[in-house]
């Protein structure tokens, strides 16, 4: 039997493997581009576009926020010099955190401080695992109601990473992403509370919202004291320039839209 030129002798006709192979690994890379794709929003070029996943609400006012806690040798302290101020905030807190420090959940509330949702754990999104992030932030949301009695209605992701993923879960959990417009970089062993304000003050506008640390569960040791150290100069900034400083409940920027449920 006679063979076609260029084609080797018991070679089935069709695609070469390098093409084969391609084929075989196109799904999955897909698959990986469409979870990590709008993670992109963390850029500020791209925020900037997003006003309100920003955070950007009403021109005379900042959302002063805080990741990462609750955690009972910092929080408190946070809570102290809000009350010094005069000022409450947005508070993200973590699901584990919050079954472990109820304590600590309960007194940020019973001062008039806004719990909000910044997941379950402090994870890293990288792989695909959509039913794992409805039911991490699920978990996180109900821990919130449970103990306190109020819906949050915010989310920030760990690390400000949106995967599809997590805008799912938010999703299917009520709550709005909110990200940020100006923080404090005060995750850094070098942080003070010179290099906070420096920091939060270069990217802050009226309508901003401000990203500081109540805790350095994920940070360097010790390095909460500098955003504390900061939270005087960043408010009596805020107030010197005719803006006033409060949560994201009074900022202007709407909630999600509840889901419907089936009666």
């Amino acid at each position: 039997m006679s063979t076609s030129p260029g084609r080797s002798p018991g070679r089935s006709p069709g695609r070469s493997p390098v093409r084969r192979a391609a084929a075989v690994l196109t799904p999955p890379a897909a698959v990986a581009a469409a979870h990590i794709a709008p993670a992109a929003t963390w850029l500020p070029v791209v925020r900037r576009r997003l006003p309100r996943l920003a955070g950007v609400g009403r021109p005379g006012h900042v959302a002063l926020t805080f990741d990462d806690g609750p955690d009972p040798g910092s929080t408190p302290c946070f809570l102290d010099a809000l009350e010094a101020l005069g000022v409450r905030a947005t508070f993200f807190v973590l699901g584990d955190s919050v079954v472990r420090h109820p304590s600590v959940v309960r007194e940020t509330v019973r001062r008039g401080h806004e719990l909000a949702v910044h997941g379950w754990s402090h994870d890293r999104p990288w792989r695909p695992a959509p039913a794992d992030d409805v039911r991490a932030l699920l978990r996180a949301a109900g821990a919130v109601r449970e103990l306190t009695g109020r819906c949050p209605r915010w989310y920030r992701p760990p690390y400000g990473v949106l995967t599809s993923g997590r805008w799912a879960a938010a999703r299917a959990a009520g709550l709005r992403p909110v990200l940020w417009t100006a923080w404090g970089r005060d995750w850094t062993a070098g942080a003070t509370p010179a290099s906070v304000c420096s920091a939060v003050a270069a990217g802050l506008r009226g309508g901003g919202t401000v990203l500081l640390h109540d805790t350095d569960r994920m940070s360097a040791p010790g390095c909460w004291r500098a955003a504390l150290g900061a939270l005087p100069g960043i408010v009596d900034g805020c107030r010197d320039a005719g803006l006033s400083v409060g949560p994201l409940a009074e900022h202007g920027v709407p909630p999600a839209v509840p889901r419907s449920r089936s009666r």
